[in-house]
């Protein structure tokens, strides 16, 4: 006998996953940090002293230093949920299909949110630290400078073989641009050929919406990022998502349709063994 499958539970795996790939594409979060969606809701990550290495004349001799060990962990302790009711009459006298169009819209407002609250903790939480100079990433003067310098704050150390990425608003971008249009040759015809190309002195650049970098409280976190910008080592950063975004629809007592909602967990860590390697860029 052939299995039968209502159309709702069909239409919920088919959001579920749509919701998964659109996240992952589009996210900021997911491109610069290490992203676990394990059924993790606690993360431990203990680390030692760091050791230093003794060089002298030859003797023999040596002293013994303590080790130690300083616990790191990383508690998923915020969510992000989004939830509305569709009735019958809406979804059988629309054009279009009502629920994927609110599906795309709903992810669209999850994403967003993910994006600002991760990359505002992340800022907050990293130790590093640079001020540009005056205009900042608008003046395109500034732009070789800036970039230089903030390469300067991470070479060296061997995560950089993950690559790096600096998140700047959308009001950044023109700095960009201009500073790539007038640079050498075949990289200013680039430029002026593509406009933005989303890379600079090996660096991958990310655009968010202006107004993204906030001071506030996010979630259960305060956090201090406006007038700020993000640049750091890919992957030294922690993003846990338990399980993903889940998607589900419900029927409601005396309504017709369906009540659907989106909801997931979240918690970020930047990694005390590694928080230099994260730096928080003041705009002068």
């Amino acid at each position: 006998m052939a299995n039968t499958k209502a159309t709702q539970s069909w239409r919920a795996k088919w959001a579920s996953t749509m919701l998964q790939e659109s996240l992952k594409k589009n996210l900021v979060a997911e491109k610069i940090c290490t992203v676990d969606r394990g059924d993790n809701f606690y993360i431990w990550n203990p680390y030692g002293n760091v050791p230093s290495t003794t060089v002298q004349a030859i003797a023999g001799t040596y002293s013994v230093t303590d080790w130690t060990s300083t616990n790191d962990s990383l508690t998923v302790s915020d969510e992000f949920i989004y939830s509305e009711h569709i009735f019958d009459w809406e979804k059988v006298m629309q054009h279009v299909d009502i629920y994927a169009s609110r599906i795309d819209e709903m992810t669209a407002s999850i994403a967003a949110a993910i994006d600002k609250s991760v990359l505002n903790w992340i800022l907050t939480d990293g130790t590093g630290t640079y001020t540009t100079p005056a205009g900042g990433f608008t003046t395109s003067s500034n732009i070789p400078v800036i970039m230089a310098n903030l390469l300067s704050k991470v070479a060296g150390y061997a995560d950089t073989y993950k690559g790096l990425y600096c998140v700047i608003e959308s009001t950044d971008v023109p700095g960009f641009v201009q500073s790539g249009a007038a640079s050498g040759f075949s990289f200013a015809d680039t430029w002026l050929n593509n406009g933005f190309m989303g890379k600079y002195m090996g660096v991958d650049i990310h655009v968010i919406p202006s107004g993204t970098f906030v001071t506030g409280t996010l979630g259960t976190k305060a956090v201090v990022a406006s007038g700020h910008r993000l640049f750091g080592v890919k992957g030294v950063t922690t993003y846990a998502a338990p399980r993903g975004i889940t998607y589900e629809e419900k029927d409601v007592t005396a309504k017709t349709g369906k009540e659907i909602v989106c909801f997931g967990y979240l918690g970020v860590k930047v990694w005390t063994a590694k928080a230099a390697l994260t730096v928080d860029i003041t705009l002068a």
